[in-house]
């Protein structure tokens, strides 16, 4: 989606991505910056904090939405939305309880979950550029899934040396403010696609995304929109054999 030989920096989350949480509305999403301004884009981030009263490490969590600090989750989003460095992408899958798994070839949650990911960064990657991903950590067992994913990712782009895709791992997301503002816009989108209207913080942060990106959140933007990208999954009939890993 960018053209150039730059590196950049990708910060993945999910929201409700378990297989049994009762949840039907699953949304992965990644923001991405070059990686020359990731260390601006996190003394900024903390900047916001500061001036809102909050400490450096506080996480930026859509979960801790409340109208107490509802400006500062504000100016976050409106932060996001000026700086022309920052872009964002979600996958949303809206029928996750209708999956069914023994329907494809070594296919469980997991792995599913895995190709997700790699719906979410494939239309990412340029074949100038460098790329260094980064993804929440959820548990211990993750590290062989991640380079699996890794060697996927470069497969598809023929990468098999990974000059293009440098490097995936996990990474703890209070450390990280690019990926704690991932876990917001996720947050986000799938409050939206749930139809929730349990909080005016939340539904006044949804306002303020729809407004500044021109989109619904509700359905698929353009390819190549680069600000605010959405894709909307759904399985395919006749795929019972398809193969990712």
């Amino acid at each position: 989606m960018l053209t150039d030989n730059k590196s950049y920096n990708v910060y993945c989350d999910e929201s409700c991505h378990l297989e049994n949480d009762h949840e039907k509305v699953m949304t992965l999403g990644a923001i991405w910056c070059p990686a020359e301004v990731k260390k601006d884009m996190f003394s900024r981030i903390r900047g916001i904090k500061e001036k809102h009263g909050l400490p450096k490490d506080f996480e930026i969590k859509w979960t801790k939405v409340s109208p107490a600090k509802v400006e500062f989750y504000k100016e976050m989003l409106n932060f996001f939305f000026n700086e022309p460095h920052l872009h964002f992408r979600a996958v949303v899958i809206k029928d996750k309880d209708k999956l069914d798994h023994s329907k494809f070839r070594n296919q469980d949650h997991d792995v599913w979950y895995y190709k997700m990911f790699f719906c979410l960064l494939n239309v990412i990657f340029e074949p100038h550029s460098r790329y260094r991903i980064y993804l929440d950590k959820k548990d211990t067992r993750s590290g062989e899934k991640i380079k699996k994913l890794h060697d996927v990712l470069c497969n598809s782009k023929y990468d098999f040396s990974k000059e293009i895709i440098e490097n995936v791992q996990s990474v703890h997301s209070h450390e990280i403010e690019l990926l704690q503002l991932a876990d917001l816009l996720i947050g986000a989108v799938g409050y939206a696609n749930r139809a929730l209207k349990t909080s005016r913080a939340k539904l006044e942060l949804v306002s303020l995304i729809r407004d500044r990106s021109g989109y619904s959140l509700s359905s698929t933007t353009l390819l190549k929109e680069e600000k605010v990208n959405l894709f909307f999954w759904r399985p395919k009939e006749g795929d019972e054999n398809a193969e990712w890993f």
